[in-house]
């Protein structure tokens, strides 16, 4: 299985952008040496999807397939991209509150302590649907990772198309997310007219 061992920060950096939409509250000092060139049109676009892989977590292939996903599918390739990268399982447990990091929610998925259903699920990349309830796993629920867990993220804003049970480490999609409710940093034009190339 391909991995991406970047440093978060270095690369955070590199694509200017917050770690803080990855659940990092870290800010590096460092400042990155770049001569004041202006970017071309490809770089820009090229950028916006490196973007969007990195805080998803995805790499070059399954990005693709969503994207032509995204173009069959019915509406805005952009905004349907968006759409299906948030409704990932991974990035819905991060937004649930789950999890500190996409990162760690992707492990928590990976080793089993997710029920879709009432069913375990350990595939991160699975795409949730309306009225699907997610829920860490009974036999995981009194652990202390789950204690300290909540404890970072219980001030962490739940956004409005998910219905969340802190307490109760579960969740309910209540209804697929509209563009706007989405809060990442990305320009999905510029990836769709990179793919449509």
């Amino acid at each position: 299985m391909a991995v991406n061992r970047v440093p978060v920060l270095k690369r955070c950096r590199s694509l200017g952008m917050d770690p803080i939409y990855l659940g990092i509250d870290k800010k590096s000092n460092r400042q990155l040496k770049r001569a004041n060139r202006k970017m071309s049109e490809y770089g820009l676009q090229l950028r916006e999807k490196q973007k969007a892989k990195f805080i998803y977590g995805v790499l070059e292939k399954p990005f693709r397939n969503y994207y032509k996903k995204a173009k069959r599918m019915n509406g805005m390739t952009g905004e349907n991209l968006m759409q299906l990268l948030e409704t990932r399982l991974d990035n819905v447990i991060f937004r649930m509150g789950l999890a500190r990091t996409r990162r760690e929610a992707r492990q928590i998925v990976d080793h089993k302590h997710v029920t879709i259903n009432g069913k375990v699920t350990n595939i991160p990349s699975y795409l949730v649907s309306v009225g699907d309830v997610i829920e860490i796993n009974e036999k995981h629920k009194g652990s202390p990772r789950y204690a300290a867990i909540t404890e970072v993220t219980g001030g962490r804003l739940v956004p409005e198309w998910l219905d969340v049970d802190q307490e109760g480490l579960k969740g309910t999609i209540k209804e697929f997310p509209a563009r706007d409710a989405i809060d990442v940093p990305v320009d999905e034009m510029l990836i769709v007219e990179l793919y449509s190339k």
